[in-house]
């Protein structure tokens, strides 16, 4: 199956001792393209090292808002940067958290704003995190559509209602599922994976976290992608390899990424 893991942090230490045996299942399970995601001005450079190293990977630069309140001027400066490299398809990960609440929330505003102009000016999508934020990503997503017409982005790993997902929809966003989808009591999450639109859909691992079902408990990594789109597939009543081909062809518009 072609399959496009849209969000993953292949760069954290979880991968060290055998990153390149993950990367090389991910390539046997059909992955065509991972992207790398940072979430320090550290760990993005480290992911666009990455994605110059091997043509299945690609990065996105941000600053993760859990760790907005360690960044500093030159931090901005470096995401400015590396936002313009080659092999950046995103900002981000962005966005704001109140269950982890390791960083003030008008701190993490502020940042979440940044990301957003910066995804104006570069011309490139953005990914977003949410935790127990939904309404008020949705107030600064709502602004920036006011300021800058229709969004491109991703609500990453998705977990809100459907009321939440069909806003973001109407702004412009996809909607991103990862393992949590596949979880014996998500029946709620799958009901919304069902009625997204197809053309908005995409799929990743969040990698290393959120190992899907029946691997809970070890350490997630891309090639597990595979039981994500089977799932997804079952809920949206359609072959697994159609559902993989259809997401990999929304990653591909949305991240600007040559087909293989």
């Amino acid at each position: 199956m072609p399959l496009i893991d849209t969000h993953c942090h292949l760069d954290q230490e979880e991968f060290d001792a055998d990153r390149p045996a993950v990367i090389a299942r991910a390539k046997a399970a059909g992955l065509e393209a991972i992207v790398v995601v940072g979430v320090t001005a550290a760990s993005s450079g480290v992911a666009v090292a990455m994605a110059g190293a091997d043509d299945l990977l690609w990065a996105a630069v941000g600053i993760q808002p859990n760790y907005t309140a360690e960044a500093d001027a030159a931090d901005w400066r470096s995401i400015e940067k590396l936002a313009r490299r080659p092999r950046v398809v995103a900002i981000g990960e962005t966005g704001l958290d109140r269950y982890w609440d390791r960083a003030p929330f008008d701190v993490q505003q502020d940042y979440f704003d940044r990301h957003l102009h910066l995804a104006h000016e570069t011309g490139l999508p953005f990914i977003v995190h949410t935790r127990e934020s939904d309404a008020d990503v949705l107030a600064m997503l709502r602004a920036a559509h006011a300021r800058c017409g229709r969004l491109a982005g991703v609500m990453h790993s998705f977990t809100g209602s459907a009321e939440t997902a069909a806003e973001c929809v109407a702004l412009g966003m996809h909607i991103s599922f990862a393992g949590m989808v596949t979880f014996k009591n998500a029946q709620a999450l799958r009901d919304v994976a069902a009625d997204v639109p197809a053309e908005r859909l995409l799929i990743e691992t969040d990698s290393p976290y959120l190992s899907p079902h029946p691997l809970r408990g070890k350490r997630n990594e891309p090639a597990n992608l595979v039981h994500t789109a089977s799932v997804v597939a079952q809920t949206r009543g359609v072959d697994p390899a159609e559902l993989a081909a259809l997401t990999a062809a929304n990653a591909r518009e949305l991240f600007r990424l040559p087909s293989r």
